[in-house]
């Protein structure tokens, strides 16, 4: 059954899963906490040789309730993964500086085109807890070259059905509009073979508001959650189908768009887009547009477990995911345009793993495959009407390509082996084995598109597409020594991969003018250059070491690649660079237990990114390096109560440019109290009415500055909102 709120009060919760150990017994107890990430299996804490954080559901819910989000919680309480935006983009959002691997119960939500809209993708209602691995693994893909982070989602258990209502609001009270609305429910239960859960969960926001008391200005950019409405529909479903054997059903819809009619208004005939710049962006009412701003997904997916199959246990996974995705309207006047872009994924794919364990040995090994393919269209707006009304009314004239169309088919093979060698010290080794096929279609380039839309040309040729492959090997070592009951060392080297996008790889050409046509000059050749994924070395040591009246982790890391990413800020390609690129950092947490009411902790990241340039390292650009953090709290409880009081500092960071990311500091206040039916939760999101701009806020000006001036992309962070919710079990 669910965990009550009349059984499992938050008590002070501490950034750690080990917060409440009161022995060293029982914090080797904690340290063999079993967790799937990382592996298709059951591992336990002290068999991984890295950083690993699990985050469990009385500590995800006390965010939540108090009106902090998914990505914000995570940036809150995971050392190394930096601070979170307030808008739906978790751009930038990496770990130890490098790119994450988001799954919901072991399923990917990455894909070749990363649109970083992975924590736009469930209700927290709906989060058992979120496991946290630093590095790479040798069972899963691309993507993890900083981590993975596997949300694991809640379940029913077998008896008699079971309930759960949970509403809130949240409000800074500095307009009518100004509030946050989040209701849930779920029914939970099941017989002696089955369990399951089904819920219903969504959010209606209304508009923010900075410490000064004006309003965020709307994120065109990557788009916001002002006036969104989200609706996540989650089912699960467990069957005991025979014995030993277990087949686990996961359906999601996921449904989360803007529903307002206020936008951006840029002046008289958008006079704010046009030097010299007047300073006359504002949120106005009136706004309407035929493509508003949505995020869509339907995923499925099950699970097969088979014990005992030619001496192994058997997990088998199929899984498929489709969505689509909008972006709000951008204004590209020196062309003469507005557009937006939607952008459709469609993903299924397996998994097999073997499992077998001897007395000192443990193996993984299987093969997995996926299938994707993309499409992304822009729908062009009239622009003599929104000329007219300043930015405010956009009618659709014309649908064109936006990226080509491509389909990428993944195969891996992959091994992972732990050898307990002695009383005190395991090793780990594996290695995978990933093939990627790509087919790519003919294109013309999305410029040239638009050009013939706006009449400024008869035609363009179509860019070549064709098909070719890239693969490559990736390998893990690790080593483990347990010093004590709940005191140990360890060091590993892990290898992952990052893929380019390709869409914004691909598609692109010079062309010149032949009368009004448009021939092609240049252009990547599909088949001849490949897009070979970027393999990223990782090198850890670590130390935990766990006591009745305190709990730490502590990790140095060393990262390189041969080769970088960067982006054409004159039209937001992606290009693949023979720079070497290093991360290197130190991650760590520390919870004291000052008594049997009061516990206090603090983690922080220094972390530091660098490319080799001309035979220098050099400071990489604040558009992809991570800043340095620092988190602290000091949390009381008793029976029934709790309060807690948390901070977060993003510190200053600049580049070899001269560019700089200015940083800040909020406090929350989150308290709770049981009532005699239900738990009440209040909260208090920056405390101190902090100004600032986020750090998305400050990366965007510097990629869209050429588009329009710095105003546009201001985005300052919420300032001080309250929060209460309700939550009932029964």
């Amino acid at each position: 059954m669910f965990d009550s709120p009349r059984n499992a009060l938050v008590a002070g919760v501490a950034v750690s899963t080990l917060a409440a150990l009161t022995s060293p017994a029982q914090a080797q107890t904690a340290l063999d906490t079993m967790v799937v990430v990382g592996s298709r299996s059951p591992t336990s804490i002290s068999e991984i040789p890295g950083a690993t954080w699990v985050v469990e559901q009385e500590q995800l819910q006390e965010q939540f309730r108090a009106g902090v989000t998914l990505k914000e919680a995570l940036g809150q309480l995971v050392p190394s993964l930096d601070i979170a935006s307030q808008g739906r983009t978790n751009y930038g959002q990496n770990m130890r500086g490098r790119s994450v691997l988001v799954m919901i119960d072991g399923v990917s939500l990455n894909s070749s085109r990363n649109v970083s809209r992975q924590f736009d993708s469930i209700d927290p209602f709906n989060i058992e807890r979120i496991e946290v691995l630093s590095g790479a693994s040798a069972i899963y893909g691309g993507g993890a070259t900083g981590g993975i982070i596997n949300i694991i989602t809640k379940r029913g258990q077998p008896g008699a059905a079971e309930y759960e209502l949970e509403g809130g609001v949240r409000s800074g009270f500095e307009a009518s509009d100004d509030r946050d609305l989040h209701a849930g429910a779920a029914v939970s239960g099941g017989g002696e073979t089955w369990a399951g859960r089904l819920s219903v969960a969504g959010a209606d926001n209304g508009g923010a508001y900075d410490s000064r008391g004006d309003q965020v200005i709307f994120d065109i950019t990557q788009t916001d959650m002002q006036y969104n409405r989200a609706v996540d529909l989650l089912g699960s479903l467990d069957l005991d189908v025979a014995a030993g054997q277990r087949l686990s059903l996961n359906a999601q819809l996921y449904d989360s768009g803007y529903e307002g009619e206020k936008g951006l208004y840029f002046g008289p005939n958008l006079e704010a887009l046009f030097p010299p710049y007047p300073d006359s962006v504002e949120v106005r009412d009136g706004f309407s547009a035929d493509l508003e701003p949505r995020t869509e997904r339907l995923a499925l997916s099950a699970n097969y477990f088979l014990p005992e199959v030619l001496g192994h246990d058997l997990n088998v996974q199929a899984y498929y995911r489709d969505e689509k995705l909008n972006f709000h309207p951008f204004p590209y006047v020196s062309s003469g345009y507005f557009a937006a872009s939607e952008q459709d994924t469609s993903q299924y794919g397996f998994k097999a793993v073997m499992s077998r364990q001897t007395d000192n040995w443990t193996f993984n090994y299987g093969i997995d495959g996926e299938h994707e393919t993309f499409e992304a269209d822009q729908t062009l707006f009239d622009f003599a009407t929104a000329l007219s009304s300043g930015g405010l009314q956009l009618d659709e004239t014309a649908q064109v390509g936006r990226y080509p169309g491509y389909s990428v088919t993944g195969a891996a093979a992959f091994a992972q082996a732990e050898w307990q060698a002695t009383d005190w010290l395991q090793l780990s080794a594996g290695i995978r084995q990933q093939r990627y096929y790509m087919d790519i279609d003919d294109f013309i380039a999305a410029n040239e598109q638009v050009r013939q839309a706006l009449g400024l040309s008869s035609g363009a040729d179509a860019i070549p597409g064709g098909k070719n492959h890239y693969d490559t090997t990736l390998l893990n070592f690790g080593a483990i020594a347990t010093l004590s009951p709940g005191h140990q060392l360890w060091a590993n080297l892990s290898q992952g991969y990052e893929l380019p996008d390709p869409g914004k790889y691909y598609g692109n050409g010079t062309y010149v003018y032949n009368g009004t046509y448009r021939e092609l000059v240049d252009s990547i050749n599909v088949d001849e250059e490949p897009l070979k994924a970027i393999k990223t070395n990782q090198a850890e040591l670590g130390w935990r070491l766990y006591r009745s009246r305190f709990d730490t982790q502590l990790a140095a890391y060393y990262s390189w690649s041969d080769e970088s990413l960067s982006y054409d800020r004159s039209n937001l390609s992606v290009q693949v660079n023979d720079e070497k690129k290093r991360n290197y950092g130190l991650e760590g947490q520390l919870n004291l237990r000052l008594s049997e009411h009061w516990q206090v902790g603090t983690s922080g990241h220094l972390t530091r990114a660098e490319l080799r340039t001309n035979g220098e390292w050099e400071k990489q650009s604040v558009t992809q390096a991570s800043s340095s953090k620092l988190a602290g709290y000091a949390g009381w409880h008793n029976q029934h109560s709790s309060l807690r009081l948390q901070g977060i500092r993003t510190m200053d960071l600049e580049d070899a440019a001269g560019n700089e990311l200015d940083g800040y500091t909020t406090f929350d206040l989150i308290g709770q109290q049981q009532l005699p039916v239900g738990q009440l939760t209040l909260g208090v999101q920056n405390l101190f009415n902090e100004q600032y701009t986020t750090v998305w806020g400050q990366r965007a000006v510097l990629f869209y500055s050429s588009y329009a001036p710095a105003s546009t992309f201001d985005y300052q962070g919420r300032g001080r909102t309250y929060s209460v919710s309700y939550n009932l079990t029964f």
